[in-house]
């Protein structure tokens, strides 16, 4: 199958053919048709098969045989959780759209609102966002979703990871109730799930690979080392390799930036990207790693989904994520569109626990190394015997709510949802007696010491 096969129009394929693509990858080409169709998807595939052309193309298909966008409204709504991820669909956008009149533009924090808000002042086919940032212009006028065709999650599972869920429904309450619904992620927890069921209708389910694999073409490896002794091997394994091009992860910023200071003292260009970075040395870091300024880049996992790098030979963990799953994400930034990559991980004695959490979730024993030059003390333990991934049990259906008639309230409401027994200002429909009732006699209501409550 090829591109031509898919329903796309010349001037889309001429932009695919001068990016050197003719073979759509699977997610492509089982979500383009679907796409096109009209229906809403959910899609799942690991990260580097191609998920944001997926989209992207059948996206700018369907606006092209539309109606430009009018002064302040936005026909298309790509949602994205980091500024790296929603910059680089911004850029695909841009290049499969380049022979199409259609307008596009990206907005995140950590910039200046006031030129983002004058782009919007016209209207855009295609904006691409973070939540946050897109909430702050919408309260200030900047755009209007009156006529939004389409919203796309990328990302999604990333996005609740930190905390956007308030977010999303906020945004999703702004929007028309009649739209087409994309949602494209590495996985589809639970909590998607439940998120998806607010947000699509019988949707088109596309999954290419098992949920939480590595890519098949990315050789592992870990090296047992001591924590002090990590900075000196990485140093040694990027000379004695000859790496060109590296993308490094840490745990911390502080550590990220330790690091860079590390390989910047041994001669190696080497740039930092991380949350406490601004905006623009962050863009300026991602642009010289592209174009070969410099050679190292050691990033957080905040840039984990957000970068997008052709060819990228060589990912590092410098330490072992703390979330399984982040070490999948992590690795898919090489090996991306059927290339082989190579991922190294440097994993002291005290991460045996976090090792072990990983090989389980991938459901692989990875290969260990010792350099003789940094043999560690503290060694490393046997890996756990790896056990078989259990199903989640299904969450238990919430009881019904119980209809009252003319707004009467139940008795468990009345009293605060405690038994009877234990409400002294409630009797629980139950009468008192005169003869029972020690204030039967007094006239008076009974106070109640507030101390003794």
């Amino acid at each position: 199958m090829s591109f031509t096969d898919l329903g796309l129009s010349a001037p889309i394929l001429a932009a695919i053919a001068e990016k050197g693509y003719d073979t759509p990858s699977p997610i492509q080409a089982q979500a383009i048709p679907a796409v096109l169709e009209g229906k809403d998807v959910m899609a799942a595939a690991q990260t580097g098969t191609g998920k944001t052309a997926g989209f992207t193309l059948p996206l700018l298909e369907l606006l092209s045989k539309g109606q430009r966008a009018q002064n302040n409204q936005v026909r298309a709504l790509v949602l994205t959780p980091t500024r790296e991820l929603a910059a680089q669909i911004s850029e695909s956008v841009t290049t499969y759209g380049k022979n199409l009149p259609l307008s596009s533009t990206v907005v995140f924090g950590g910039v200046k609102i006031n030129p983002q808000m004058l782009k919007l002042r016209k209207g855009v086919d295609i904006l691409v966002a973070t939540p946050g940032r897109l909430l702050d212009l919408y309260n200030q006028n900047a755009m209007r979703f009156n006529h939004l065709e389409v919203l796309i999650l990328d990302e999604a599972d990333r996005m609740l990871d930190m905390g956007f869920i308030n977010d999303i429904r906020k945004i999703q309450r702004l929007l028309p109730k009649r739209r087409q619904n994309l949602m494209f992620s590495a996985t589809f927890s639970d909590e998607i799930r439940d998120l998806a069921k607010t947000m699509v209708h019988n949707p088109v389910e596309i999954s290419v690979s098992p949920r939480n694999t590595t890519a098949e073409k990315v050789e592992q490896i870990i090296y047992s080392v001591d924590k002090k002794k990590k900075s000196p091997l990485l140093i040694k394994l990027i000379k004695d390799n000859d790496w060109q091009q590296v993308l490094v992860f840490t745990r911390t910023k502080h550590g990220a930036n330790k690091l860079t200071r590390d390989l910047e003292a041994k001669g190696i260009n080497a740039a930092a990207i991380h949350g406490n970075k601004s905006q623009g040395a962050r863009t300026k870091a991602l642009a010289n790693f592209k174009n070969g300024s410099v050679n190292i880049l050691v990033a957080t996992d905040i840039a984990a989904r957000g970068l997008d790098i052709d060819q990228l030979p060589q990912v590092v963990n410098f330490d072992l994520p703390n979330v399984a799953e982040d070490y999948v994400h992590r690795i898919g930034r090489t090996g991306r569109a059927g290339a082989s990559g190579h991922a190294v991980s440097l994993v002291a004695g005290d991460e045996i626990k976090l090792l072990n959490e990983i090989q389980n979730l991938i459901q692989q024993e990875l290969e260990r190394k010792i350099d003789d030059e940094f043999a560690p003390v503290n060694m490393l333990e046997d890996s756990r015997t790896l056990r078989p991934l259990k199903a989640k049990k299904p969450k238990k259906p919430k009881n019904p709510k119980v209809e009252h008639q003319d707004g009467q309230r139940s008795g468990d409401n009345a009293r605060g949802h405690k038994p009877t027994g234990k409400n002294k200002k409630h009797t629980g429909g139950r009468s008192s007696s005169p003869a029972t009732s020690p204030n039967a006699n007094s006239g008076q209501r009974r106070r109640i010491n507030p101390v003794s409550r």
